[in-house]
């Protein structure tokens, strides 16, 4: 018996999906400055200082990118309970994907920084550059500069994996799907239109941060030499 298309049907449960899928861009979102932020700090401490702060660092970062992501889900939505820390899903879910973004954020920012040649870090002292100058204008702008398509990336990549915080029972776009899925028996047109839902968004954020590479890192227009003085 051949099989009719019915895609109309999931038109009924476009608010459900849109709910889901704000869900999904606010996680994203969310996830990506705090990861951005911890990552850096992070990246900056462990280029600056070696000892067991360089330690600890790397170690956190290896275990993150070394253990599935839907274990971590499982270690902050199920395990903290037993120590006394109760959060909900939508939490655990918002610390599970910061967390693992700063590490992976950490490592790319690290490449970045280590790239930058100390020669350059000399001149600024030789100009009488201070300490957060330096960092700011000769490190860490040029460092992110170099890896930010390597960022965007996993920004991108981290938001596809926001589907695994269904698992933990988290209202974003897969778990909402799962659940047209169960009540309308349409699967096959329900999972075609999450992937498109999942394919517009990743093609629209490649495209915002492409926009916010340009405006960011877009090379200022040198001043053209002075012309000599008519009549000089």
């Amino acid at each position: 018996m051949p099989y009719t298309f019915q895609f109309g049907v999931i038109a009924n449960y476009r608010d459900e999906l849109l709910s889901g899928l704000l869900l999904t861009i606010e996680l994203s979102v969310t996830s990506i400055v705090l990861g951005t932020i911890i990552g850096t700090l992070l990246a900056s401490l462990r280029s600056m200082y070696g000892g067991w702060i360089g330690r600890a660092i790397k170690f956190y970062v290896e275990v993150v990118r070394n253990t599935p992501f839907l274990v971590q889900l499982f270690i902050i939505f199920f395990g903290l309970p037993a120590l006394g820390i109760r959060v909900d899903a939508t939490v655990a879910a918002l610390v599970g994907m910061t967390l693992n973004l700063a590490a992976y954020s950490a490592e790319i920012i690290r490449a970045g920084i280590d790239a930058v040649h100390k020669s350059q870090i000399e001149a600024g002292q030789s100009l009488g550059l201070t300490s957060f100058q330096i960092y700011r204008h000769i490190i860490i702008a040029p460092a992110i500069a170099k890896v930010y398509p390597s960022l965007c990336s996993q920004f991108v990549l981290m938001t596809l994996a926001s589907s695994v915080c269904s698992a933990i029972s988290t209202e974003e776009l897969s778990a909402v799907t799962a659940q047209i899925e169960s009540t309308s028996y349409r699967s096959f047109e329900v999972y075609v239109v999450a992937t498109l839902i999942y394919l517009a968004l990743s093609v629209v954020l490649r495209g915002v941060f492409a926009l916010i590479g340009w405006l960011a890192f877009r090379r200022r227009p040198t001043l053209a030499p002075a012309t000599a003085i008519e009549g000089a």
